[in-house]
């Protein structure tokens, strides 16, 4: 796996077009350019890795927008030491994106094959989050209470179990809709039995599987 000027140019022009997009968060922009995207690309691809765009995976996966990454980790307002419970491994970009940013992260896969593929790979670049398989819709309540929960899949609705696995003073990022296309949600949870909801713009996801999710 080789970094060369040429992959860091095109990461700088890159932090560009997603700072052009609105997003200011200067630890955000800094993680994005910091990141090798195209080691997640096989070389057929590699002109790909830089832009702005989802990509496919496998397993009806993709790999996420960069300025979706950006946009949900800013609405996460991360503080380092954060405990974070992410909701969709995929292929790993956001969790190192979250680990940038100092937090202690936790992610779970549904797809046995992105997990296998994820958990071996990630640790080969240096980054070593908390990896699990399973069903996230559930949470991960023997990890609970989390700081900052992160669903990076499209959900029908809010599973409740994710507002009880988050600390007072906590946020949850969710897009939640239907299967064509999400609102983006920051939930703050304000007190044990009370929540505030932010809505913000449009974006499409893939499907959140699970049992509160679009089913199996």
């Amino acid at each position: 796996m080789q970094d060369s000027y040429r992959h860091k140019g095109m990461r700088r022009q890159l932090v560009r077009v997603v700072r052009e997009k609105g997003i200011r968060d200067e630890r955000v922009l800094a993680a994005i350019g910091k990141i090798p995207r195209h080691f997640f690309f096989e070389n057929a691809f590699l002109e790909h890795a830089y832009e702005d765009k989802a990509f496919p995976i496998g397993s009806g996966q993709t790999i996420s927008q960069p300025y979706t990454v950006a946009f949900q980790t800013e609405l996460l307002e991360l503080k380092p030491g954060d405990k974070v419970f992410e909701i969709g491994t995929g292929s790993g970009y956001q969790s190192i994106v979250l680990l940038e940013l100092g937090a202690e992260v936790y992610t779970i896969e549904y797809q046995k094959d992105l997990y296998d593929k994820t958990s071996w790979f990630l640790p080969e670049m240096g980054y070593k989050p908390n990896f699990f398989y399973g069903d996230g819709s559930q949470g991960m309540p023997r990890f609970a209470p989390y700081d900052k929960i992160i669903v990076t899949a499209g959900a029908p609705t809010v599973p409740d179990a994710l507002i009880d696995q988050l600390k007072v003073g906590g946020i949850l990022v969710i897009p939640v809709g239907d299967a064509k296309t999400q609102q983006m949600l920051r939930i703050t949870k304000t007190a044990k039995n009370r929540v505030r909801t932010e809505t913000f713009t449009d974006f499409k996801f893939v499907p959140l599987m699970g049992e509160d999710g679009w089913g199996k």
